[in-house]
């Protein structure tokens, strides 16, 4: 995934000699924690956590049950080992576990200091919801990444306050995060939602630097065997943070931190605020940069939304009960609609590189996932099962729908103003520290546009409407093709009118009948479909020799059946369904330039091409 998701990283990186931070509240009132990672033998934080001030309204310590972006069932509680509290005078305070994630306080007036031991989930085993790497925690001898929900935890009551955190780790190590540091080398968070929001990652690790407009870039690299470095990571990730600039404007940012660990295997990417953390396998760079552009152009562009742009869901998040805002659509899809826009219009991507992902987005959305369930429904299910299933397809319809709204509104302004431009409007006007009302912004997104964008709201991402794409990208001078011919001679088959044929293969098995330009129609008595093609690849890996498989084929007009155990027809019937996905992405959804395309077609295509 990333979402993977979401997902997360800060204002500023730092290591110990940050520049200091302003105090921001007395230090005998601050709720402070205090982890000594010079230990780290068993895969245990061991945190000591110093409280004073508490009352009855503060009667539980609570671990997270989720985290903003995550959209994932976590229960940090489950990984908690040991939990004691103490007086002043270091005598114990009676503490109960209510709940997996929450403590009850007998007398928290008495409580001046929690000790709890927490495993990290990296490579703790679960029996259910597994957290993903970039959102949790490890502990290792040459590294630690600290999630902030996924070690700390908050007293009821002190969920806005102010924490601070103090860390004891080996001298050689770095530490990147988006906290600042105060005079006496603690980390300030400004309340709970500001911690969980600002990773920290130490350990061996290489950093590097630049400054994009007035905003401080700095990149903290972990690889396993040193084979990446944060400076080849940042040079091939400048034009793309530039590009950003140019969709962006002014970045709303006074500093962005990259954190990457590279170690054995990949599991996506996680935005925040002020920065954002990846996991990737680790390998020669040049195999890996692609996919980190295009990563990090999203993570990054989440410093328009939700950092600029969220809803009250958000500002106020209830780590107790996964509880859902319904504008994923905005924070996840029209994120990623960005990120490919702006690459795009920057000049990294090709027009036709454009097409190729449009076309798969297009392509996933109508193969494989369900069709009449609509964005909002995806983002008020998202910690169901069923909802699970389809969140995916936030980064497919989602960024497709994001994309038909920036034509329409081109269309309607006659080439004044785009998605981009109603966007940089909304972060200004409320930015950081003022939500929207979760349920008015379709109003008010209409209110500053045309009425027309009601409908599109109510039609596409409320409901799931079939998407306008022939019609929509027909304003910008665009064909689109719902079905198109074409031979993939790699594969050896071709498709034509949305059917499959046999392309390159007559002559290797001739002796069972077959012939180029066959269409296949069933293989194993399953009609040719995305559903059915999964199962078969999982049967027609298990192939044992000696059994016979069932191919149905169309010639001139005749159904013909031909049933062999021939190692070589097994392998066209793997190779078929082992390439199902690329062909059908392929032979279908096609996106091209309108030759003969009017003056005003040309002119809204001009618009959409630029910022």
């Amino acid at each position: 995934m990333k979402i993977r998701f979401y997902s997360i990283i800060a204002i500023v990186a730092i290591c110990n000699a940050c520049t200091p931070h302003p105090q921001l509240s007395s230090v005998q009132e601050v709720t402070t924690f205090s982890i000594n990672l010079n230990d780290r033998a068993d895969d245990l934080f061991k945190v000591s956590v110093s409280v004073a001030g508490l009352g009855p309204e503060n009667s539980y310590f609570q671990f997270a049950a989720t985290a903003p972006g995550t959209y994932q069932t976590m229960d940090i509680g489950r990984f908690v080992r040991t939990f004691k509290a103490f007086d002043r005078n270091n005598n114990p305070v009676a503490v109960e576990r209510i709940s997996i994630n929450r403590w009850e306080l007998t007398h928290p007036e008495k409580i001046r200091r929690i000790e709890y031991q927490i495993a990290e989930t990296w490579d703790t085993p679960v029996d259910s919801n597994r957290i993903y790497n970039m959102c949790g925690s490890s502990l290792e001898n040459d590294h630690a990444l600290i999630n902030g929900q996924a070690v700390f935890g908050f007293f009821a009551g002190k969920q806005h306050d102010e924490i601070h955190v103090k860390l004891q780790y080996p001298q050689t190590w770095l530490a990147g995060t988006a906290l600042m540091q105060n005079a006496g080398g603690a980390y300030i968070a400004k309340s709970y939602d500001h911690l969980v929001d600002s990773p920290i990652q130490l350990g061996r690790m290489s950093k590097a630097s630049t400054t994009i407009s007035k905003t401080k870039i700095d990149v903290y690299c972990y690889s396993k065997t040193d084979m990446v470095q944060a400076d080849e990571v940042l040079l091939a990730m400048e034009k793309m943070l530039y590009a950003a600039e140019a969709f962006i404007g002014d970045l709303p940012v006074p500093h962005y931190t990259f954190l990457y660990h590279f170690e054995d295997a990949s599991h996506g990417a996680w935005e925040h605020s002020y920065s954002s953390g990846y996991v990737y396998q680790e390998r020669e760079f040049e195999k890996l940069k692609d996919s980190i552009l295009k990563t990090a152009a999203h993570e990054f562009f989440h410093i328009i939304t939700p950092l600029n742009i969220h809803s009250e869901v958000i500002e106020n998040y209830n780590f107790s009960e996964p509880t859902v805002s319904k504008h994923l659509w905005l924070y996840e899809g029209t994120t990623e609609w960005a990120a490919q826009i702006m690459l795009l219009r920057g000049k990294l991507r090709t027009l036709d590189d454009y097409f190729k992902i449009l076309r798969r987005k297009v392509a996933i959305d109508q193969m494989y996932y369900q069709k009449d369930y609509s964005l909002t429904d995806l983002a008020q299910n998202s910690f169901s099962e069923k909802g699970a299933r389809q969140y995916g397809n936030i980064y497919m319809r989602g960024a497709v729908v994001a994309g038909l709204l920036d034509i329409l509104l081109l269309d309607l302004s006659d080439g004044q103003r785009g998605l981009r431009d109603v966007l940089n409007e909304l972060a200004r006007d409320y930015g950081p520290s003022r939500p929207f009302p979760e349920d008015g912004l379709f109003q008010e997104i209409t209110r500053r546009t045309y009425p027309q964008i009601a409908d599109f709201f109510n039609n596409y991402v409320e409901n799931a409407n079939p998407l306008p794409l022939t019609e929509y990208y027909e304003k910008i001078g665009i064909s689109y093709h719902e079905q198109a011919d074409f031979v993939d001679a790699e594969s050896g088959f071709g498709s034509k009118d949305g059917r499959f044929y046999i392309f390159n293969s007559a002559e290797e098995l001739s002796h069972l009948n077959i012939r180029n330009g066959d269409f296949i129609v069933k293989i194993d008595g399953k009609t040719i479909r995305s559903t059915s093609m999964r199962r078969l690849k999982k049967k027609l890996q298990k192939a044992d020799n000696g059994k016979t498989h069932k191919l149905q084929i169309e010639r001139d007009g005749k159904m013909i059946t031909i049933e062999s155990a021939d190692k070589k027809f097994i392998a066209l019937l793997q190779k078929f369904v082992n390439n199902f996905r690329k062909l059908t992405i392929q032979g279908s959804f096609a996106f091209k330039l309108k030759p003969q395309a009017s003056p005003r077609q040309l002119r809204l295509r001009e618009k959409w091409l630029q910022n």
